[in-house]
């Protein structure tokens, strides 16, 4: 029978997969491109509470994973012809977060160097708690808002304390965000409309970050809890296949 693991490593359009197995702050990826993702913030706790082996990494408020740009060009997803899928297997810390929380993505709001990144609890659009998936084609401001609004945005919060599921995926033409297996549609937001692809930071665009994201002039929009993998591919995956990655279908 073949594992999650292995369904994830066998799926030809994968660039990096992290399971957050090792002990120590480097963790470094499986699959074609084996980036390394490095600890920020002080050493990151490893528990054994995971879902894709027997541990996960548990981020408290404030760290993050950082991957300069230059060492990871695979994840630079740019242009009129991005396409993309992120999938991360996550435990929410159950105490409040007081701001949006970053998943994973190559997203600096400060230099207004925007291109694609997974939220949770983004606060526009009358949402709270839900996956979001950002594309950005400005790199700034979406013209006449104060911050980027192209986003979509499921419907479903997710529970805090609990392991989910959640994926984004972009195809050119649509941004799309998943709940446990499921597209989690919501009128006019996802699947959310966006022709216009992902800004092109070049060589001094946004890094890769995990857990958090480049914004007011520091790091912030700090995710707090368990993370149990994650999984980049470089094109947007269909339905059905990222239903096959889900811990527990809806």
């Amino acid at each position: 029978m073949t594992t999650l693991q292995e369904a994830i490593l066998q799926t030809p359009s994968l660039v990096s997969f992290w399971d957050f197995q090792e002990e120590d702050n480097f963790h470094t990826a499986q699959g074609p491109f084996p980036y390394v993702l490095e600890a920020m913030s002080g050493p990151i706790k490893r528990v054994e509470d995971g879902v894709l082996g027997a541990g996960a990494v548990e981020l408290a408020y404030g760290q993050w994973f950082r991957l300069p740009r230059s060492e990871c060009p695979a994840l630079d997803f740019h242009g009129s012809d991005a396409k993309l899928t992120l999938i991360a297997w996550i435990k929410r810390n159950p105490s409040d977060n007081p701001q949006c929380e970053a998943i994973a993505g190559m997203w600096n709001e400060s230099e207004k160097k925007r291109q694609y990144a997974m939220f949770l609890n983004l606060r526009i659009w009358d949402s709270q708690d839900q996956v979001c998936g950002h594309v950005s084609a400005e790199g700034g401001p979406t013209p006449g808002y104060p911050w980027c609004m192209s986003t979509a945005i499921g419907a479903t919060p997710v529970a805090k304390d609990e392991w989910h599921t959640i994926a984004f995926t972009y195809d050119g033409s649509h941004a799309k965000v998943y709940l446990d297996g499921l597209l989690d549609e919501r009128e006019q937001y996802n699947p959310y409309f966006y022709d216009q692809g992902l800004y092109d930071g070049g060589s001094s665009g946004a890094d890769f970050t995990v857990g958090a994201v480049h914004r007011s002039g520091e790091m912030g929009n700090f995710y707090a809890g368990l993370l149990g993998g994650l999984a980049v591919f470089q094109t947007a995956l269909p339905a059905e296949q990222i239903r096959k990655f889900s811990l527990n279908v809806r």
